[in-house]
């Protein structure tokens, strides 16, 4: 599926209304803390807001997981170190033992944000976009500087590697930060 076609599957919010980042922000089956810290220039620290590992479930079903098999559930902030500002919130799920443990064991206790493990471990990644939507921020809203009816973009993508599913990632974006680097905002 080409860029145009993702955003143009954006219901309700047309694409020519968001900033150039956004839109990448929206597309990319880059890293995210990559191009953030490109647009922003500054660092973009990951702060944890939860995570837990639990036996598979049945709303774990888009991970395939086998009977009992571990899935780290986690919810994050890419942050911007300077600015304070948080970027994007993401709940994950993650089949930790289809990752080899050197990399479980950096997800469960390191800040390092996902596609820099995906780098730094050589884990070779196809993402399947599943959604592209929009939706009030609600209870996100905290970690934002919008209110409960701000609309945040929404990703939702499946990670594989190995012909195997080994993630499930939603990215939430807001819609309404001024998304223009420092020196040109005024």
């Amino acid at each position: 599926m080409s860029a145009i076609d993702v955003l143009n599957n954006v219901a309700k919010i047309s694409a020519s209304g968001l900033g150039p980042t956004q839109r990448v922000l929206l597309v990319t089956d880059g890293t995210l803390t990559e191009i953030l810290e490109a647009s922003f220039l500054e660092r973009i620290q990951l702060i944890k807001v939860a995570q837990q590992v639990v036996n598979a479930k049945r709303e774990h079903s888009s991970l395939e997981p086998k009977d009992e098999e571990s899935i780290m559930e986690r919810q994050i902030l890419l942050r911007g170190s300077e600015s304070g500002r948080n970027y994007v919130y993401a709940e994950s799920l993650i089949a930790v033992d289809r990752l080899g443990p050197a990399m479980s064991d950096e997800l469960l206790n390191s800040q390092v944000p996902l596609g820099r493990l995906w780098l730094e471990h050589k884990l070779e990644t196809f993402k399947e976009m599943v959604e592209v939507d929009y939706r009030a921020s609600g209870e996100l809203s905290k970690y934002f500087d919008g209110d409960g009816a701000s609309l945040l973009l929404v990703r939702k993508y499946r990670v594989w590697s190995g012909k195997r599913v080994v993630m499930v990632v939603t990215e939430y974006i807001p819609t309404f930060y001024d998304y223009r680097p420092p020196s040109m905002r005024r």
